[in-house]
């Protein structure tokens, strides 16, 4: 071989190496690319979710405050409720007005003392005349927080056969601590990485020495219990609503006043396989409803 040839080869091999070189960017450039849009997109799902919960966060504490929500269509500021709205304008209504060519100001106003200012009151001073506490929520599925959670770990109670102990992503910091006796009628392999629907403003409670900070919300009959599954697309962290109630949960039920005992008789799963309230079905907006595998018409706790 000629010294010219031996070049042009040599040249030949060079191009095909710079080529299989620029191929190679480009695929680490798009598998960049890619990658970085993924992380993106997580960045904004949890945003997404720190939002809706602070929001949800702050609904509680404007309804145990007793303001009434009113919606306003494409406003953002804070809107007043009618009902402070109402008292504004009875103090307008019951000020002393001064009439034209009044030289005096009203006597009401002259002889205006000082009050002396009174201790606050305490939770015997209604019966006595004290002002009365804000009124109740009434009590329905609006005031429990039911949440979409993921199974991240899941293992048999240490000291108790018949219960799991698990670990669930309900969009929060860290994962909730649940103990459930479904170890009879769901297989373990089951219940690993699966999305659920969770009750999370029960009072905490030990379970053979373990706190339970949540329950799983299942269709169930004696002889057999299906976990609900939430709507194809859910993550951790979405909120259930019920069509028809406004979702205001309390921060925790009291045990005491039995709410999700009251609740309870009325949520059933219906003949299409959905979780309701008294008929309406539970759901994630924007994603759909929660359902059981195929339990019809039964209750679900």
């Amino acid at each position: 071989m000629s010294n010219i040839e031996r070049v042009l080869a040599n040249n030949n091999l060079a191009e095909q190496l710079l080529d299989s070189l620029k191929s190679e960017l480009t695929a680490i450039k798009r598998e960049l690319i890619i990658r970085k849009k993924k992380e993106l997109i997580q960045q904004n799902n949890l945003l997404s979710k720190q939002v809706e919960l602070a929001k949800s966060e702050l609904i509680q504490l404007e309804c145990r405050n007793g303001k009434e929500q009113i919606p306003v269509p494409g406003e953002t500021a804070p809107v007043q409720s009618q009902s402070a709205t109402k008292s504004e304008n009875k103090q307008k209504q019951d000020q002393p007005q001064a009439k034209a060519g009044d030289a005096k100001p009203p006597k009401a106003e002259k002889e205006k003392k000082p009050k002396k200012e009174k201790p606050a009151a305490t939770a015997g001073d209604t019966k006595k005349g004290g002002a009365a506490p804000a009124p109740e929520a009434p009590i329905d599925v609006g005031r429990l927080d039911l949440r979409v959670g993921k199974i991240v770990e899941v293992s048999k109670h240490p000291d108790a056969d018949s219960l799991y102990l698990e670990k669930i992503d309900c969009g929060e910091a860290n994962p909730r601590t649940v103990v459930s006796g479904l170890v009879k009628f769901v297989p373990i392999e089951e219940m690993r990485d699966r999305m659920v629907v969770v009750l999370c403003n029960l009072k905490p409670a030990k379970m053979r020495g373990v706190t339970s900070e949540a329950m799983v919300m299942c269709a169930s009959t004696p002889e057999k219990v299906e976990v609900l599954s939430p709507p194809a697309g859910s993550v951790p962290g979405d909120l259930v609503h019920c069509e028809g109630y406004t979702r205001c949960p309390d921060a925790q039920l009291n045990p005491k006043k039995k709410i999700f005992e009251t609740c309870a008789p009325d949520l059933k799963t219906n003949g299409e396989l959905v979780a309701c309230y008294k008929d309406s079905p539970l759901s994630v907006p924007g994603k759909g409803n929660v359902v059981a595998q195929s339990l019809k018409n039964v209750q679900v706790k």
